[in-house]
């Protein structure tokens, strides 16, 4: 009978755990090289200055231009683009042929829906409840029982940044309740 100990056919056991430590470093390394696509989709990217701000997006993802913006619409429209955190937010032409210093963000305060522009009667109007908002997204009629959130609206670079509105509200003279 042969003796275990010193047989060659066994590895000593600083080659056993160069193995195991091997095989567990390239286990890792796959399972992080999985894992991390994975982890990124669940980040937002960031976008915009270090105020925490965001370049407004149109339909497609594109920046908006101040510019191509301001020479295809008009005074008084209301144009949805993508805000902070990705949530359309209306962009107010002002009757100067300016952007609005405020972006009204499009999500209803009573169930959520995304509340549409009405040129014709000049408010927001939610097409669920039929809450309905001014022009600068107060609430005139509930159910919704609060205005519309706000954003500042700032033009750097021929771009529209919007960052978080944390002053009073302008429309009720109260702290803004989205802060």
């Amino acid at each position: 009978m042969a003796q275990l100990s010193g047989s060659s056919d066994v590895p000593d056991m600083g080659r056993r755990q160069f193995m195991n430590l091997l095989t567990f470093g390239t286990g890792t390394v796959v399972a992080l090289g999985m894992a991390y696509p994975f982890i990124k989709y669940f980040i937002p990217p960031s976008a915009g200055g270090s105020s925490g701000g965001a370049i407004a997006k149109d339909a497609l993802g594109n920046d908006i231009l101040v510019s191509n913006f301001l020479a295809t619409h008009a005074p008084g429209d209301h144009v949805l683009a993508q805000g902070l955190k990705g949530d359309p937010t209306y962009i107010v032409v002002r009757e100067d042929k300016s952007i609005a210093d405020f972006g009204i963000n499009a999500v209803c305060t009573h169930l959520g829906c995304v509340v549409p522009w009405n040129a014709n009667e000049n408010k927001f109007i939610c097409p669920c409840h039929g809450s309905q908002y001014d022009s600068n997204g107060k609430v005139v009629r509930g159910p919704a029982p609060l205005s519309l959130a706000l954003a500042h609206a700032t033009v750097e670079n021929d771009k529209i940044s919007f960052t978080p509105w944390t002053e009073t509200d302008f429309r009720t003279g109260e702290e803004p309740w989205w802060a």
